[in-house]
């Protein structure tokens, strides 16, 4: 599809896109089809990304978490062809703070300001308060570059309008990077730490392949985590309830306004989205002495398990690890899934199994200066977060495979 043919708008609200075009486009069957050994442009090999759902995106919106009020205006770009029919859409928001994008700005603002501009209003084409990794720029053909020029086009064109100072594109794939690079974004790495699965049967056959140490010290982690009477439930689809809603929702506020000093996301959210996305959806609970104390939020992909939000009323040794991170690659190696992708940062998680991987961003500026001088600052944190990696893979826990040697 040529761009003559194709007609730009920006949608106000996710709800006046239609589900099903949105999911054409957000999850596509051409996808979903795909051998899930084989590589291939999603950089991460997942066919179903949740987060990207119509349902999803149309929880955030319609319990308030998401909305201008919360400084997070929907202005979802939509590109229809010749019949008027949706071929691409892009999740867009119009920001006026940069709290719950996990890709840290902060410094950028600061600079804006102190040069005599305004930083915001900004442009984020983005999952809210996501941190996952998948397609950005959301094309319902296989191989519809088109569009998705399109996309790019009409997010520079927003800008504009809007008077945005800048547009940012975070957490999507390898190859949307590329593309946007090409396009003169500026290129942004991060780093994340993820479990992958080599065809475990079980977590003991997933321990058997870390150093002995590292093997013991996760055992130990893992008693001491459930002492006191502790156990753990794994609840899903419809056996999820709001009373699990309610005791969740207490554990994310107590952690929450500790950890941030605001939550983002309401308890109407969790209803919402419990109800249309429930088989979706994993909560992990721990209960002490009758009543649950703490819990982990997860999405399940077709591909991955997503550890969302963490929360607890009660501080115990160890719990926080074995509910977030232990329990997810247990649930996730009896799925099949290939990987489990426990959050943003945490260094900590590498001596548990996770391996560190490049997260990506892609920022367009209106001010040339400002892209400039970002534009040096990327190449130098580029190099670093490249060098970052290539020193945590060297220190992975997994068991080192003696080199053959030559005869």
């Amino acid at each position: 599809m040529s761009l003559a043919e194709i007609k730009i708008t920006v949608r106000r609200s996710i709800a006046d896109i239609p589900a099903a075009e949105w999911d054409a486009c957000a999850n596509p069957a051409w996808l979903q089809t795909r051998s899930s050994a084989a590589p291939d442009a999603l950089g991460q090999g997942e066919r179903h990304n949740p987060f990207l759902s119509h349902s999803f995106l149309h929880a955030l919106e319609a319990s308030g978490s998401v909305g201008p009020r919360a400084g997070w205006a929907p202005f979802h770009l939509a590109i229809e062809d010749e019949r008027e029919r949706i071929a691409a859409v892009a999740p867009c928001y119009l920001k006026s703070h940069s709290q719950g994008e996990y890709v840290f700005d902060h410094a950028w603002a600061d600079a804006y300001e102190r040069a005599g501009g305004e930083y915001y209003p900004k442009l984020q084409v983005s999952v809210p308060f996501t941190p996952v990794n998948g397609r950005r720029l959301l094309v319902a053909g296989e191989s519809d570059t088109g569009s998705r020029e399109a996309l790019i086009a009409g997010l520079r064109a927003l800008r504009q309008q809007t008077r945005a100072s800048s547009a940012h594109i975070t957490f999507p794939t390898a190859e949307e990077w590329h593309a946007l690079g090409e396009a003169g974004f500026l290129q942004r790495t991060g780093q994340q730490f993820h479990f992958f699965n080599a065809g475990y049967a079980n977590f003991d056959e997933f321990l058997a392949d870390l150093a002995s140490r590292k093997r013991k010290t996760i055992r130990k982690e893992r008693e001491a985590a459930l002492r006191e009477g502790i156990t753990v439930e794994w609840i899903t689809g419809r056996d999820i309830s709001e009373a699990h809603w309610d005791a969740f929702f207490a554990f994310y506020m107590d952690t929450g306004s500790r950890k941030w000093g605001r939550p983002y996301l309401n308890r109407k959210f969790f209803s919402l989205v419990g109800e249309v996305m429930a088989d979706r959806i994993l909560l992990v609970l721990a209960k002490r002495a009758g009543r649950y104390i703490a819990g982990a939020l997860n999405f399940i992909g077709y591909d991955a398990l997503y550890g969302r939000n963490w929360g607890a009323i009660e501080e115990h040794p160890f719990l926080h690890f074995e509910v977030c991170y232990y329990q997810a690659i247990e649930f996730g190696i009896a799925r099949g899934l290939k990987r489990v992708e426990a959050g943003a940062q945490g260094e900590h998680k590498l001596a548990r199994g996770y391996r560190p991987v490049t997260t990506y961003s892609a920022h367009d500026f209106a001010d040339p200066r400002m892209t400039r001088a970002i534009g040096d600052y990327l190449k130098n944190e580029r190099r670093h977060i490249e060098a970052a990696i290539d020193i945590y893979g060297e220190h992975v826990p997994f068991r080192k495979v003696p080199e053959p040697q030559c005869r």
